[in-house]
């Protein structure tokens, strides 16, 4: 239940004392970094933003807010793709910033956690397990600047999955802030517990809807002793699914990553990227990136992936290959993939979908989701890409050459829905990694059970009972 009415002048002086002036940001520039969302979808106002130092700050925030009904907005990282992380319109919300929560607690390299607090980078937690010669897996293209806690919040997924997992699967125990204000500890390193519920797992994706994470105990992982990283060519969707088949029969678990990228989405990367190369001398339809890791050495993950790459190309599943030389040529290639999202801006227009499917239907929604799509709007151009080998695709739609951009984007809800409705009919879902935040939150009730929704409510209603932890993201409050 989205509140319209700013807390008085009274209030926000209350609010402003518990982190101290310094950090109750109240000017417009000062406020200005943390109210646009990466994508500039969304540009919120806040009579405050609060960068508490403390977990005991952030309790004593939210026990105030639950005491006068204030709404609140937790923000990690602010690199969020679904607006969840910005207020809103109303002046009405404010703004609580965890960055400063940046400690990391303690490194258990014997146990393999790492425990970390909301507002350490996720580039910070993995350069943390790296002294420690181990490996935290999850990776991100925002890692230099999204936080761990926003990660958890919205469960993100990253280039790791087919290996390790979505952040959930890397989550041992959290520390929460519930609405009230009480303090949730339930930071245990244990990988065996069967003791009642495991509540960790309502606040994973939550979104910051059911309390604010502000420290959490992350599982690592051995480092891989050698990894290797290739790009090739293929003539369609399909032969992609087939040689990801193929690559892992032959190396099973070893295949750290497997990402499908369209010639469109190449193009853009080189047009808009300086310094960045075509992989191969001629151009093909469709790529895939390829990254196995080996737990014995770099000799056996490059055998292991020739190999493979080998074979594809003997059976007709691939027309070339090219296996990086060095860890600069793997990075560039990897580097080649970060970009398609960020290039887009560059192509006017772009109305993102983060869709997920089985793997045996990505080729016949690529196909259909394309045709829809240039049927609705002629000059569409689409640009697939993403995590072929765990069913997530980022099903981008870019403006028409020389198209007005404003009114390209005005249909964003109508190209939703062609695209959404080809994703019903394979099963799929229409927040893979991103989350959902407001920019999805009225498509939910369409792709849920009601009995699903209606514990979902039900789940809302008991740990936020006045509706005040980022209200309108994720779920209409159940009073409305």
């Amino acid at each position: 239940m989205t509140r319209k009415n700013p807390p008085s002048p009274e209030l926000i002086e209350r609010f402003a004392a518990i982190v101290g002036a310094s950090h109750a940001l109240r000017s417009p520039d000062d406020q200005a970094p943390y109210l646009t969302e990466w994508r500039r979808l969304y540009h919120g106002r806040t009579p405050l933003v609060l960068r508490p130092g403390s977990i005991d700050e952030v309790a004593k925030i939210l026990s105030l807010a639950s005491e006068s009904d204030t709404s609140i907005v937790p923000q990690g990282g602010n690199t969020g793709l679904v607006g969840g992380q910005v207020p809103d319109e109303s002046g009405a919300e404010i703004l609580v910033s965890l960055a400063r929560l940046d400690r990391i607690r303690e490194v258990d390299a014997e146990g393999y956690t790492l425990t970390a607090e909301a507002g350490v980078t996720l580039a910070g937690v993995q350069a943390a397990a790296d002294e420690a010669d181990r490996l935290f897996p999850l990776s991100l293209a925002s890692e230099g600047s999204c936080t761990i806690g926003g990660n958890i919040s919205t469960n993100a997924g990253g280039t790791g999955v087919l290996a390790y997992g979505n952040t959930r699967d890397l989550v041992l125990g959290l520390e929460v802030v519930l609405a009230s204000g009480e303090i949730w500890n339930g930071l245990r390193r244990l990988r065996k517990d069967n003791t009642g519920y495991d509540l960790k797992n309502l606040f994973i994706g939550a979104e910051g809807t059911l309390g604010i994470v502000t420290a959490a105990v992350l599982k690592l992982h051995p480092k891989p002793v050698g990894r290797e990283v290739a790009i090739a060519a293929v003539e369609s969707p399909a032969d992609a699914v087939a040689l990801f088949d193929r690559v892992k029969a032959a190396a099973g678990g070893a295949v750290v990553a497997f990402e499908l990228i369209g010639r469109r989405g190449l193009e853009f990367v080189l047009a808009h990227a300086p310094g960045n190369r075509d992989p191969m001398a001629t151009p093909h339809p469709w790529y895939v990136l390829v990254e196995i890791a080996s737990g014995q050495s770099r000799e056996e993950a490059r055998t292991l992936l020739e190999a493979a790459l080998g074979e594809a190309i003997e059976a007709g599943l691939a027309t070339d290959a090219v296996v990086a030389e060095s860890l600069d040529q793997a990075a560039a290639f990897w580097r080649l993939r970060h970009m398609i999202s960020e290039v887009q801006l560059h192509e006017g227009g772009s109305v993102k979908h983060d869709i997920a499917v089985p793997i045996a239907a990505i080729p016949a929604f690529v196909e259909e989701a394309t045709r829809a799509v240039e049927t609705l709007i002629p000059g569409a151009r689409t640009v697939p890409f993403g995590h072929l080998g765990d069913g997530n695709l980022h099903f981008n739609v870019s403006q028409p050459v020389g198209a007005d951009k404003a009114a390209y984007l005005a249909r964003w809800e109508e190209i939703n829905a062609v695209v959404h409705a080809i994703v019903r009919d394979h099963g799929g879902s229409i927040s893979a990694e991103h989350g959902i935040g407001r920019l999805k939150r009225d498509l939910v009730a369409s792709v849920r059970d009601p009995v699903e929704l209606s514990m979902m409510r039900q789940v809302k209603r008991m740990l936020d009972p006045k509706g005040i932890l980022n209200p309108g993201r994720v779920l209409i409050h159940p009073d409305d």
